[in-house]
């Protein structure tokens, strides 16, 4: 259980807690759906829930922790509750994929470098 790994670890520091949190969000289908329709701009709770099966109680609390990612955010006035992407913590989630892609493509250039030094030998030997 990562709970009970995290209380007898060092603490995290915030941004990689963010990220985490980000990145659990983003593990699921209708909230990767719910932050697709609000790529389109704001949204009443209501309008985000109607396209999927689920009772309200459901939907919300995939709401909730879109909104403890850091992903969302929500305002209140009257009796609408209105739902805000964040796009700065989506662009951190991208910033580190895309660490991590450059990190693998030089990798694999090196690999692709190494293999070609190989075959070259292998020619030269025959």
């Amino acid at each position: 259980d990562l709970t009970i790994w995290r209380a007898h670890s060092a603490p995290m520091p915030v941004a990689q807690e963010q990220l985490d949190q980000a990145f659990h969000a983003l593990a699921n289908p209708t909230r990767r759906a719910v932050l697709e329709r609000l790529g389109k701009g704001p949204a009443s709770v209501s309008e985000l829930a109607a396209p999927f099966d689920m009772a309200l109680a459901s939907f919300v609390q995939h709401l909730r922790v879109l909104e403890e990612s850091g992903l969302v955010t929500t305002e209140k006035r009257g009796r609408v509750r209105t739902v805000r992407m964040r796009p700065h913590n989506l662009k951190r989630a991208a910033r580190w994929l895309a660490a991590q892609r450059d990190v693998w493509e030089q990798r694999l250039d090196q690999l692709d470098a190494y293999a070609k030094t190989l075959k070259e030998h292998d020619d030269e030997a025959t």
